[in-house]
C-alpha cells in the first residue's frame, strides 16, 4: 500500500465514524507517524509505506475514530506560533484564546508582571512571556497535573515562569500589572451535549463553570482588585453569550475602559478592564 492509498483509506474510516475534518486528520496523523511535512508527502505519495509505519498509522486512526482528540494522539498543539505539549490533564489550546493574548500584549507594560489563573497548559502565560517585553509571570491552577504540563511547556519554549497550586487567588501573594484567565465557563447542564472529543477527553474541572457558567467570574472579578497594581488590567476569556453579564461585573467593581472583544468568528470572546489609578 502506498502513502496515498493509506491516507484515502484512513479518511474513509474517519468519515464513517463522523470525525470532523477527516481528510485533514488523516493527513496530519500520517505526517506525525512518518515524520515529514505535507510537501514531502505529495512528493512520495505513490511510494510504498513501510509496514511498521502503516501499522502505527492504523493504530492512531483507530483511536481517532474513537474520538480521541488529534492533539492527544500527537501530544502537541501550536498556539501563537509556539509549540505546546498537551495531555488529557489540560484543555487543548484553541485559536480563539489567541485573541486574549493579542489584547494582553497591547496593554502589558515592559518588564510587567502577569498572573494567569487557571493556567492549564500554560499557553496564555508562556506566550506572553515569550512574545512580550521582558515580562515576568506566575501561573496558578488547582490541578497538580496541569501545573506539571505547564512547567514542561515553559521549559519547551525557553521561558522562566513560576507555577503555584491555588484555588484562584487563595495562594497568591503580592500584586501584578495584569491578571489574565481562561476560566471554566460552560454551563453544567450543557457539558453532556459537547462534542465527544471535549466531553469525554478534556478535564471536566477546566470546563464546568457552574449552573450558569459564570461561577468563576463572580470570584475573579472582585478578588482581582486586591492583586492588581493601580492601572493594571484584568483580561478574561468568556463564552459567546456571556459578554453582558461579565461586563456588568467589571463595571460594578469600578473597572475603567471596560471593553468586549470579538474572536475570529465574530463571537464575543474577551472582556477586559483597567483598575483605576487613584
Amino acid at each position: 500500500m502506498n502513502y496515498s492509498e493509506a491516507v484515502h483509506k484512513a479518511q474513509t474510516s474517519l468519515e464513517q465514524h463522523q470525525v470532523p475534518d477527516p481528510g485533514v486528520d488523516a493527513l496530519l496523523l500520517l505526517q506525525f507517524v512518518c515524520g515529514f511535512n505535507r510537501a514531502r508527502y505529495y512528493a512520495i505519495r505513490e511510494e510504498e509505506i513501510p509496514p511498521e509505519q502503516l501499522k502505527r498509522y492504523r493504530e492512531l486512526i483507530e483511536k481517532r475514530s474513537d474520538r480521541i482528540p488529534l492533539q492527544h494522539l500527537t501530544k502537541e498543539q501550536e498556539f501563537m506560533g509556539l509549540p505546546f505539549h498537551v495531555s488529557e490533564d489540560v484543555l487543548i489550546p484553541r485559536q480563539d484564546t489567541e485573541i486574549l493574548v493579542q489584547e494582553a500584549l497591547k496593554r502589558v507594560p515592559p518588564s510587567g508582571r502577569v498572573l494567569d489563573l487557571c493556567t492549564g497548559s500554560g499557553c496564555i502565560l508562556i506566550s506572553l512571556l515569550k512574545l512580550g517585553n521582558d515580562l515576568g509571570g506566575t501561573g496558578s491552577d488547582l490541578s497538580e497535573k496541569a501545573l506539571e504540563v505547564a512547567a514542561m511547556n515553559a521549559k519547551l519554549n525557553g521561558v522562566k515562569a513560576s507555577f503555584v497550586r491555588s484555588d484562584l487567588f487563595s495562594q497568591i501573594h503580592g500584586t501584578y500589572d495584569m491578571v489574565v484567565s481562561n476560566p471554566p465557563y460552560i454551563e453544567s447542564s450543557v457539558i453532556g451535549s459537547l462534542m465527544e472529543e471535549v466531553r469525554d477527553h478534556e478535564p471536566l474541572m477546566a470546563l464546568d463553570g457552574g449552573r450558569d457558567g459564570l461561577e468563576f467570574y463572580r470570584r475573579i472579578v472582585p478578588q482581582s482588585l486586591q492583586h492588581l497594581n493601580p492601572g493594571g488590567w484584568l483580561i478574561l476569556e468568556i463564552g459567546y453569550n456571556q459578554a453582558e453579564a461579565v461586563r456588568s461585573m467589571f463595571v460594578s467593581q469600578q473597572y475603567e475602559d471596560v471593553t468586549v472583544i470579538r474572536d475570529f468568528g465574530g463571537n464575543d470572546r474577551v472582556v477586559l478592564g483597567r483598575k483605576a489609578i487613584v
